[in-house]
């Protein structure tokens, strides 16, 4: 009953006008964001960050844009994926098996139709598993002390391999790079580490500033360089023809795979792509020799869809929990609470109890706002996908150094944007991922904290780092997190790339 009644006043924060206004917003930048191939949701949440503060919003309307445009871009990355066979994101990969076939047939309007629906269902259920669990998460992360947060923290940098779905090793590398950066400033003690003498860094890096240069303005040096032609042709698109069996036919598949999404972002770097594998993999082993999967199966579109947008809601779970991101896209999300500080963790369920509860209840609202926008609007999203990068290009880059400037004023911070945006662009050409330098930057501080707040309770003995049985639970999953993707992560890839060229 308590957790309904902070629902309802949730439901209160999210039916203001101005929160509703902004949620329908970021739910359309985001579909149009998704049905860019090669954005993805979390650059579009990292461009769209400036926006919230140059418009000066308040924390929890800033919040429910940014989760809109998040929840809007997992959706919109089918787009493309059917109509191109080129994924708006790396969840979007497992929906071009079938969706694309289903297109080749004529069959475009009814793979977007479908898509859409499975998201809606996929999204919904993980929506109120995200209400039925937070809370409770919540209540036993109370029970936290210093050593079993900073095992925490540990255990998010060994999950890494799942968020970005690269090489352990540059994966590690880039967590190591952003526990650097995380270090410049003056520490708790007083000390000035790697500040050269310069009074802008006396305070250290700025989150914002770092998550726009290296997300957005690299993806506008890889977009000058790769994309700077025209835009692509596309399918057909014929007259929708999508009865209530066939939507029925395909509930069963949705409902399984929203469950399993849902699980996977939950799990700490698990991430939307295995909830699409899992959901996808699974749904073909049940169906049997009954399906075509790989040859236009409705099925086959409507399970990685149901799945890569449950994990988008489960992947909230931790972050508002915890405090840590259970995927890329709520590492930029995170950076935006700290960036307004506002902490995340279990206190946040009483000390921002109207910020948490009032996103979710946008969740649910934004999943129907989602559903009645890209059934009649996918015409206009579709049409995006034929536009030119050179049109677009201007008016990111404007979003960004508009944004930026209006934080602070200061011409340093843009020249230091720029720089991290040449950083993440040459990073990005050796596939050293840019997700885990952004979570060492958000985590490095807290994580320095909680392990000076153990050591200095047991006098520097290191041995108080695993003296609980907890703390010494999460080391045990934070090896087995850092081991078993030099294992499985291979294997799944390779298995992928089977199937797309089957």
């Amino acid at each position: 009953m308590e957790t309904l009644g902070y629902l309802i006043d949730g439901f209160g924060v999210a039916l203001a006008p101005h929160n509703l206004m902004f949620a329908l917003l970021g739910a359309f930048l985001g579909t149009l964001i998704g049905a860019l191939p090669g954005l993805g949701p979390a650059n579009g949440v990292a461009i769209l960050i400036p926006l919230a503060f140059t418009l000066g919003l308040r924390p929890e309307t800033a919040l429910i844009m940014l989760t809109a445009v998040y929840a809007g871009a997992m959706y919109g990355g089918r787009i493309s994926a059917i109509l191109l066979n080129i994924p708006g994101d790396e969840p979007a990969m497992m929906t071009c098996l079938d969706g694309y076939p289903m297109a080749q047939k004529g069959k475009a309007a009814e793979a977007l139709a479908i898509s859409a629906i499975a998201s809606f269902v996929g999204s919904l259920l993980a929506t109120l598993g995200l209400i039925v669990l937070a809370p409770l998460l919540a209540k036993f992360a109370l029970t936290f002390g210093a050593a079993e947060y900073f095992a925490l923290f540990v255990l998010a940098f060994a999950t890494l391999g799942g968020v970005t779905g690269k090489n352990p090793v540059k994966t590690i590398l880039a967590a190591g790079i952003g526990l650097m950066i995380a270090t410049i400033g003056i520490d708790s003690t007083g000390t000035q580490r790697y500040t050269f003498g310069s009074l802008h860094l006396y305070e250290g890096v700025d989150f914002i500033i770092a998550i726009v240069g290296l997300f957005a303005i690299s993806e506008l040096l890889l977009f000058i360089e790769d994309r700077a032609g025209g835009g692509k042709p596309l399918v057909t698109i014929s007259k929708l023809n999508l009865g209530l069996r066939d939507i029925v036919a395909i509930l069963p598949t949705s409902l399984r795979g929203g469950m399993l999404g849902f699980i996977a972002g939950v799990l700490p770097g698990a991430g939307a792509s295995l909830g699409s594998f899992v959901s996808y993999t699974l749904e073909k082993r049940l169906i049997g020799r009954k399906g075509h999967f790989g040859y236009g199966d409705p099925r086959g579109v409507a399970a990685p869809e149901a799945g890569n947008n449950g994990a988008s809601s489960g992947a909230l779970v931790p972050m508002l929990t915890l405090g840590v991101p259970g995927s890329g896209t709520t590492a930029v999300l995170l950076a935006l609470l700290i960036s307004m500080n506002i902490t995340p963790g279990p206190l946040m369920f009483t000390q921002n109890a109207d910020i948490v509860w009032g996103v979710i209840a946008a969740l649910l609202i934004g999943n129907f706002l989602l559903l009645l926008m890209n059934i009649p609007l996918v015409g206009i999203f579709v049409k995006l996908l034929s536009i030119p990068p050179m049109y677009l290009l201007p008016i990111v880059t404007m979003v960004a150094f508009v944004g930026i400037y209006s934080i602070s004023h200061s011409s340093f911070d843009l020249y230091f944007m720029v720089a991290f945006g040449v950083i993440g662009y040459l990073l990005r050409k050796v596939d050293i991922p840019l997700v885990p330098i952004i979570l060492g930057l958000l985590l490095g501080p807290e994580m320095e904290t909680n392990l000076r707040h153990t050591l200095d309770i047991a006098n520097g003995d290191w041995m108080s780092l695993w003296s609980s049985n907890l703390s010494i639970s999460l080391w045990l999953i934070a090896i087995l997190g850092l081991a078993l993707p030099c294992f499985i992560g291979p294997l799944l890839r390779k298995r992928m790339q089977l199937k797309e060229n089957t």
